[in-house]
């Protein structure tokens, strides 16, 4: 879209905000459509079709931020808005601790588009939900089920930024996911197989993120599994043992574990009530042992597929590559313009908002556990005398500095002298975030490194969800407790 009324808009709502004594000031207007479909028990359970559009000015005024949106886009609204957002700033300097100071940032005037093989929005509808109803009718196949689910979700996000240093960005985001789930009851259990990483998965791209798992092809295996775990036996109860997680399970430990103690507002304790602050403060910047040597994690905005990939953040902060984890140490946060100048840094480009009403916060982009050098996860296994794989997660608890942990997974397998074997049922496992990632001596190589995303990352007040990407290999740990339940 050319944007054309709109940015005439954000320039009259600049020159508003200038006037009104606004020292800087910015607008976003965002355009957001969404799908999602869900086949149930072989039927269509629901159709869910969304469009929302709006924008919204911060502003900079005696040195304290305001905040105002709307839906409507008229001269006279957008007038309105800046102004509001001036006034808001003013009666927020009452109280401030402190001016807002803002990092250094040379103005973009650009554009970017996801990159997209196949248009979910061009396809007939009758195509997307094909695919998941043969998913779901392949689930069926199997005896012993008691709910079969498959599920799709699509997204585009259209976005211009404007700001009175300058900056003009147009964006256009698209996302597209999904998967499949079966639950099997009985002998007092109710056991769940997902594939490939629960219902939620998504990737940003197009249709490809999600016909490329050919879920139909996997629907077999993962209703089998589903009955089989009715009649495994039970995870080894409060032991120490080696530990291999796959992929998909390794992506939400580095989200919970990592992503968000490195959110810099966490660590300064300007985001503490609802999620918590952060165990990575400050003095520990560069110098604190968070890991082994094999753990190494990056921080990015540039990754194909990667749910926090763009051109630039809600503040026009171009994308990035840098580390929050270099060789185990803890190298680097999450920041924005406002909290890196606190730091004398630049901004990494992490400020991204729920939509066109909401103000944006740091939130994760693309926090990855990079690939190691252990091969293939079967040449994982063959190295490990004893242990237990642990797949997917199931649940999950962590203290609000990210430090105590314990997470459940679907399913497990115990390794025997190099062998998997065994099927272990409501396996779960515990720690304390440093002493777990130090117990890492392993780490598979790129052939077994996925690009994971989390799309219900909350934050703020009100809550805001975000869209985050996590990539990860499996990976081995070494002396983990497992089978406690508390």
């Amino acid at each position: 879209m050319t944007w054309r009324h709109e940015r005439d808009l954000a320039r009259r709502a600049l020159d508003t905000a200038r006037t009104r004594g606004a020292s800087y000031a910015d607008v976003r207007f965002v355009r957001r459509a969404t799908e999602a479909a869900l086949v149930k028990n072989g039927r269509i359970e629901n159709v869910d079709r969304g469009d929302t559009a709006g924008f919204g000015v911060r502003a900079i005024a005696d040195g304290a931020w305001g905040f105002a949106a709307s839906q409507l886009a008229t001269a006279e609204e957008a007038q309105r808005v800046a102004a509001l957002a001036v006034e808001i700033a003013k009666a927020s300097a009452i109280t401030k601790l402190a001016d807002v100071h803002l990092a250094e940032l040379a103005p973009a005037v650009a554009t970017y588009e996801t990159p997209v093989k196949t248009d979910p929005f061009a396809l007939a509808f009758e195509e997307r939900i094909g695919l998941v109803v043969a998913a779901e009718e392949a689930l069926r196949a199997q005896p012993g089920l008691r709910t079969t689910r498959a599920r799709y979700a699509i997204q585009r996000e259209e976005k211009l930024f404007l700001s009175t240093e300058g900056a003009d960005i147009a964006q256009v985001l698209t996302e597209c996911g999904g998967g499949i789930a079966a639950e099997a009851t009985g002998n007092g259990e109710l056991q769940i197989r997902t594939y490939p990483d629960g219902l939620r998965f998504q990737n940003a791209g197009g249709w490809e993120c999600l016909s490329e798992w050919d879920l139909t092809m996997n629907a077999p295996r993962v209703a089998e599994e589903a009955v089989a775990l009715l009649s495994a036996r039970t995870c080894p109860q409060d032991v120490r043992t080696t530990v291999i997680l796959t992929g998909n399970q390794l992506s939400l430990q580095c989200h919970e574990s990592c992503g968000h103690p490195i959110e810099l507002d966490r660590a300064l304790g300007t985001e503490a009530a609802f999620a918590g602050t952060s165990f990575l403060t400050t003095e520990k910047l560069g110098t604190f042992r968070y890991g082994s040597d094999e753990i190494n994690i990056r921080i990015d905005s540039t990754s194909p597929r990667g749910l926090g990939t763009f051109g630039f953040d809600d503040e026009g902060v171009p994308g990035s590559e840098g580390w929050a984890i270099k060789d185990g140490t803890f190298v680097g946060y999450l920041m924005s313009r406002e909290t890196a100048a606190a730091l004398g840094m630049a901004s990494n480009g992490t400020m991204r908002a729920d939509g066109w009403s909401c103000l944006p916060l740091i939130r994760m982009t693309n926090v990855s556990v990079m690939p190691g050098r252990a091969g293939t996860l079967d040449d994982l296994i063959a190295d490990t005398d004893d242990g237990i794989l642990m797949d997917t997660n199931r649940s999950w608890s962590i203290d609000d500095r990210r430090l105590n942990f314990q997470f459940g997974t679907e399913v497990g397998w115990e390794i025997t002298k190099g062998r998997r074997g065994d099927m272990i049922r409501n396996p779960t496992y515990t720690g304390v975030t440093p002493e777990f990632w130090g117990s890492c001596d392993a780490v598979c190589s790129e052939g077994e490194w996925v690009m994971w995303g989390t799309p219900n990352c909350g934050k703020g007040q009100p809550g805001q969800a975000a869209h985050t990407g996590h990539g990860a290999a499996p990976a081995r740990f070494r002396g983990v407790r497992v089978g406690v339940v508390r």
